[in-house]
């Protein structure tokens, strides 16, 4: 289980300050270990983000940082295969609004990434937020709810992916009947 307002390492550590771990393929998967044990404990409102390299620590108690020493897009990869294979969770995705509007030639590679990010996420809902929103919810997510952020090795400007958690069981439709059949006492 993580320990909140952390920042673990790939091998497992916990420490309160910057990460120096080795780049070691075990290390690597270190992250995904965490992530898979962490899974069963999530839930509704419980945030997941894979993270570019500049990405802040942040220090509300519920936020976890992981330094995956991995590649972005193959963490995003795992994480969304990990989370179809919840029974109870489902992630509802949102990107910073601008990554749309990052030219290429102010950061070369950019193009790459959007189309590979496309292909993972394949058919989910995506929806694009400003940046600023996004810490700010999961700032305010991480006062209740815990939130794991998964640093990678990144060096894209506005390329986190956020995954914030819903019940896989249960949906709006479902949600707004149940609060009609209250209203009426039945």
């Amino acid at each position: 289980m993580l320990a909140t307002g952390t920042l673990a390492t790939a091998e497992g550590s916990t420490t309160p300050g910057p990460s120096t771990t080795s780049s070691h393929p075990t290390h690597q998967q270190s992250w995904k270990r965490q992530l898979t044990q962490a899974l069963p404990s999530l839930g509704h409102r419980n945030w997941i983000v894979v993270a570019d390299s500049a990405y802040p620590q942040q220090t509300s108690a519920g936020v976890t940082t992981i330094v995956t020493n991995a590649g972005q897009a193959q963490v995003v990869r795992d994480v969304v295969a990990l989370l179809d294979q919840q029974k109870h969770v489902k992630p509802h995705v949102q990107v910073d609004k601008e990554l749309s509007y990052v030219p290429e030639k102010s950061a070369p590679g950019i193009t790459s990434y959007r189309a590979d990010l496309k292909k993972i996420l394949g058919s989910q809902e995506v929806k694009p937020v400003l940046h600023a929103d996004l810490i700010s919810k999961l700032d305010t997510a991480g006062k209740q709810f815990n939130v794991i952020v998964l640093k990678t090795t990144m060096t894209l400007p506005y390329t986190s992916v956020f995954f914030e958690l819903d019940a896989k069981y249960w949906d709006p439709q479902r949600e707004t009947e149940l609060r009609k059949l209250m209203e009426q006492g039945q």
